[in-house]
């Protein structure tokens, strides 16, 4: 019988040696994995893995394909590739010592497009549903759209009928369910066993109830709501044993749930954040400080493409890379599709890396930042009643940029909001950029507070920017707490000049602020249209978006070329 961990171990060395091209999450991973080997809480067992792949590689066949040299491949056993089998080894063969319970509850699987990743969870799927009988094993195929679940339960259905085993399970393949189960009875007739199989398409708003010890969340990309996700996480409450997979190719919006699930698990990976029950393998090619990727570069495409010359052809994904190059339009696509590369939506005006590559060149404190000798300048973005409200101070220290946020938001929309129109609010409250008020409405005492919390900290505020006609309670507040406060409104020729200067800013790299997600999420959403005299109208690209915290450094930008263009006119006049 073939050893499958000495190929998970040969797959781990050679990637952290450099014999096998892949990406610093990858290796990341493989370093993990040599490291839990040596662990004294938990063990690694032969006996599920050794199980699953035998079962994957022996019971099922291709249902459709050719080999690199154009053999076709339906009908032809299934075959794992080493990167899949040093997932199932992962995923399945580490228990904590001492007991039944297997170690990893969670997994996010990220791998360009054609990589053989719809058919290894459709293969897993059926093994796991076997190697669980005796659980009553039941698996969800979860996807966005039914189309792309359907992918993995045609697979699976193809190979029912292929086997002769259509007969021994129901199949139910109609409008209304899209299902494969079974019983398993022992020689009296009892029933010792049982799996049920089935592909939906995640709707959380008419789901529920669901009960499952294994889920597969496919292109978690396309999920426009966290719950679309966790309503199937939560369903493994009664499991022990239970593992909830997530697998995708990246996506184009960075302000999705997929980004931000990706973003955990390369945190959980690099050790950033820990969770030992979180099993994270990224494939994605190198970015540059600056967010650039040298698309042409075999390398760079094999480190996304770990079936690179097995279900990749070189040739092929080579000359996709080189029009690419050539037509503009497609280079999205293929960044995201082929290289694993997020990236922002097609009407987002800013270029996010641009502003995180600036971003990553500093980082001082709040307590460090209040200590520099800066003037700084405020702005608000205030909402009528019950939506984001958002504060920001701006200031200049030497030839650097700096904006520091907060927002803030009533608890009572918040649930809603942040299920309706996926902000992660309470992500942001966590990390400390945002402030929840109790009452209904945005409480304009907590953004007057802020201010003052700020100038108590050490920052001299010397003016602050809001349009007056949104909350003239909050205007005469600020004027009775001793702030300098100018109405500006909000035309586009007056901010133009502030989006102008953040814009060159986040391009020159002399922009801070404080790495602050929140404020990230809200320069992605911004859509501009260039007027004459390079003036600019912005915009949020869809209503459900929010551009409040960059509205607020907009405002606090202003308010500080407004002062500094009279201090200049003051020097020339009374002279230095």
């Amino acid at each position: 019988m073939t050893d499958y961990k000495a190929i998970a171990d040969r797959f781990a060395e050679d990637c952290i040696s450099g014999k096998r091209i892949v990406g610093a999450e990858i290796v990341a991973m493989c370093k993990r994995y040599q490291e839990d080997l040596k662990r004294d809480d938990i063990e690694y067992r032969d006996h599920d893995p050794q199980y699953l792949i035998e079962v994957m590689q022996r019971t099922l066949v291709f249902p459709q394909g050719e080999r690199l040299d154009g053999t076709p491949l339906l009908g032809q056993p299934f075959e794992l590739m080493d990167w899949e089998i040093f997932c199932v080894v992962n995923l399945f063969g580490f228990y904590y010592k001492g007991t039944e319970e297997r170690r990893y509850k969670e997994a996010f699987i990220m791998v360009a497009r054609k990589n053989s990743k719809t058919s290894f969870i459709a293969a897993l799927a059926w093994a796991v549903s076997l190697l669980q009988r005796k659980s009553g094993a039941k698996v969800y195929i979860v996807a966005a759209a039914l189309k792309q679940a359907m992918e993995s339960f045609n697979f699976l259905k193809f190979n029912m009928q292929h086997a002769g085993l259509a007969d021994s399970f129901r199949i139910r393949d109609n409008s209304f369910e899209h299902s494969i189960t079974g019983n398993f009875p022992d020689e009296n007739g009892n029933i010792i066993g049982s799996i049920a199989i089935q592909a939906l398409a995640s709707n959380p708003d008419k789901q529920d109830s669901f009960n499952c010890n294994f889920a597969i969340a496919d292109e978690v990309a396309a999920y426009k709501k966290q719950a679309q996700y966790t309503r199937f996480k939560e369903a493994m409450k009664a499991y022990t044993n239970k593992l909830m997979v997530g697998i995708t190719t990246a996506g184009d919006d960075v302000n999705s749930f997929g980004y931000r699930h990706m973003e955990y698990a390369v945190k959980v990976v690099n050790g950033v954040v820990q969770d030992d029950a979180f099993f994270s393998f990224v494939a994605r090619a190198d970015q540059d400080a600056k967010g650039n990727v040298d698309y042409t570069n075999p390398i760079q495409i094999q480190k996304a493409n770990l079936s690179y010359g097995i279900t990749i052809r070189p040739k092929d994904i080579l000359n996709e890379a080189l029009q690419a190059q050539n037509d503009p339009q497609k280079r999205g696509d293929f960044l995201s599709r082929s290289l694993n590369i997020y990236v922002s939506a097609s009407r987002a005006y800013f270029d996010l890396q641009e502003f995180k590559a600036s971003d990553q060149n500093y980082n001082w404190t709040l307590e460090q930042l209040a200590k520099l000798p800066i003037n700084w300048y405020g702005g608000a973005d205030l909402s009528k009643m019950h939506d984001l409200t958002a504060a920001a101070l701006f200031g200049q220290y030497q030839e650097t940029d700096i904006i520091i946020t907060h927002a803030f938001f009533p608890r009572v929309a918040a649930y809603s909001k942040a299920e309706e129109d996926h902000i992660p609010l309470f992500g942001w409250e966590e990390d400390g950029w945002l402030t929840m008020c109790n009452s209904s409405t945005v409480n304009q005492a907590d953004i007057i507070n802020w201010f003052i919390q700020m100038k108590k900290s050490g920052f001299r505020i010397r003016q602050v920017a809001h349009d007056r006609k949104f909350c003239r309670e909050y205007f005469f507040g600020m004027q009775k707490a001793g702030f300098n406060i100018i109405d500006m409104p909000q035309y586009f020729w007056r901010k133009s000049e502030g989006f102008r200067h953040i814009e060159k800013s986040a391009k020159d790299g002399n922009l801070y602020y404080m790495h602050s997600e929140a404020y990230e999420y809200c320069v992605n959403n911004v859509h501009a249209i260039e007027k004459t005299d390079d003036m600019i109208q912005y915009e949020k690209i869809g209503k459900q978006d929010r551009i409040d915290l960059f509205d607020a450094s907009v405002f606090a930008c202003c308010c500080y070329l407004d002062n500094m263009q009279r201090s200049q006119k003051a020097r020339e006049w009374f002279g230095d």
